[in-house]
């Protein structure tokens, strides 16, 4: 019938009626397999004990496959999945559960990092039970379970013999051990279940630290080797912070005091420096930022004068004046504090007078354009949004010493664009601004603010 329609009408060559007949053939196989796969749910679901449910309960459980294989027989079915296993971490820890489904336990004792701050230490509540079923009487799995809770592991416990270790691995091994699942064990648990589930198994392939990329090669190759529908993979400690650790601190059992930061030694200026001092006005809201330097040049400290003494807003700017400071002497680079001032935006805000500022979004603002116009080469400052006319400032910047202009990278005009349009203000029609070279343009009706009106 397809043939005669497609020919009759002039719709179709040989060929391309043969490929549309493969697509269907296709079909009707691919719904044949879910067919089967409906069916096979259904017969499992007649295999469960009635006696454990009530009546209801069983006859719900058969009622949903029976109608989906009638529905499929009848309309058709898509390539779908019927059932999948889903992540099972979090279902097992509502449940106080040591582990459900395919997963198996990530250690006999793990510390759960909690949102809200601090760590859940999470005991195996299967420890006692198997060391019990091996044959350790109660005073012997006591001292063992006590030796698990003070050094994190089992290995090295009193009375445990050698041949029993292989029970007690997990995904991931101990602080102090040694022992684990190798990938192999999680890959192959995986692909005995896979056959009996139509989608994929949600499932974590834990590697230890040390393992190398040809390690998650071969875990990614032997996974579909197997037949499995998805595989997830995560190296311990690859990333800064993960939920689920076998120690407070990861890598605590190395000498901590080795990576502690040594105490920065702060390059005060002497009792006589040379210094800069500005006035500004933001919105008729005035100022003054006093900048001193060490003999090469180079900012060592800024002083912020705003409203009356006593205030609260001075005593806010006298308090980031120190810290700026503070910072400058141990080592921060200025750009460093600009990047994080610049586009601070909060009242007073608006036109400034100040040609080479013309609008500042805040005080912070202010002092971070000011900062960067004195001490930044003219590529950082194109790079923060910052065009100026430098003929001027010609003379200063060769009095302070400042880096020659380098040529600009295309990375550098795509962040120069982004922060133009940041700094950007409003138009008195509406619209927002944009810079065009040292002023700014409303596309909207032509309004120019700058040197440029």
């Amino acid at each position: 019938v397809l043939t005669s329609i497609l020919t009759g009408e002039g719709y179709a060559t040989s060929a391309e009626i043969s490929k549309v007949k493969g697509s269907f053939a296709g079909y009707e196989k691919n719904k044949e397999h879910m067919l089967n796969v409906i069916k096979m749910h259904g017969e499992e679901a007649q295999k469960i004990e009635k006696k454990h449910l009530l009546p209801y309960m069983w006859e719900s459980a058969q009622e949903p496959w029976k109608a989906a294989f009638e529905n499929g027989q009848k309309y058709g079915i898509r390539n779908s999945q019927a059932t999948v296993l889903a992540p099972t971490g979090t279902i097992s820890f509502m449940m106080d559960a040591d582990t459900t489904g395919i997963e198996p336990c990530f250690s006999l004792v793990a510390y759960k990092k909690m949102v809200g701050g601090g760590f859940l230490k999470i005991v195996n509540q299967s420890l006692a039970h198997a060391l019990m079923n091996l044959g350790y009487d109660e005073s012997k799995t006591r001292q063992i379970i006590d030796y698990v809770l003070a050094n994190d592991t089992i290995e090295g416990a009193p009375f445990l013999k050698d041949e029993h270790l292989s029970v007690f691995d997990c995904a991931t091994n101990a602080k102090n051990g040694l022992r684990s699942i190798h990938y192999l064990g999680h890959v192959r648990m995986m692909a005995a279940a896979q056959p009996f589930i139509s989608g994929a198994i949600s499932k974590t392939v834990n590697l230890p630290e040390s393992a190398t990329i040809e390690d998650v090669i071969d875990t990614y190759m032997d996974s579909w080797k197997m037949g499995l529908k998805a595989i997830a993979i995560y190296r311990d400690n690859s990333k800064g912070s993960q939920p689920l650790n076998t120690s407070k601190t990861k890598g605590s059992n190395q000498d901590q005091s080795a990576y502690a930061p040594s105490e920065v030694e702060r390059r005060k200026l002497p009792p006589d420096v040379k210094s800069i001092r500005h006035k500004f006005s933001i919105a008729g809201h005035e100022g003054y930022i006093h900048c001193g330097l060490y003999e090469d040049g180079s900012l060592g400290e800024i002083f912020i004068r705003v409203a009356k003494e006593g205030s609260t807003t001075s005593g806010l700017f006298d308090a980031i004046g120190i810290l700026m400071s503070v910072s400058l002497q141990s080592g921060v680079p200025v750009k460093t504090i600009i990047k994080k001032f610049i586009h601070s935006r909060f009242e007073p805000m608006g036109y400034t007078e100040n040609k080479d500022i013309m609008t500042a979004k805040s005080i912070l603002d202010y002092i971070a354009k000011f900062l960067a116009i004195k001490f930044l080469p003219q590529d950082e400052q194109m790079e923060l949004g910052i065009y100026i006319s430098h003929g001027e400032n010609s003379n200063e910047r060769e009095a302070q010493k400042l880096p020659e202009t380098k040529v600009l990278p295309e990375a550098h005009f795509a962040k120069s664009t982004i922060f133009s349009f940041q700094d950007a203000p409003s138009c008195r029609c509406g619209g927002l601004m944009i810079r065009t070279g040292s002023c700014y343009t409303c596309p909207s009706c032509g309004e120019n603010a700058g040197s440029c009106s």
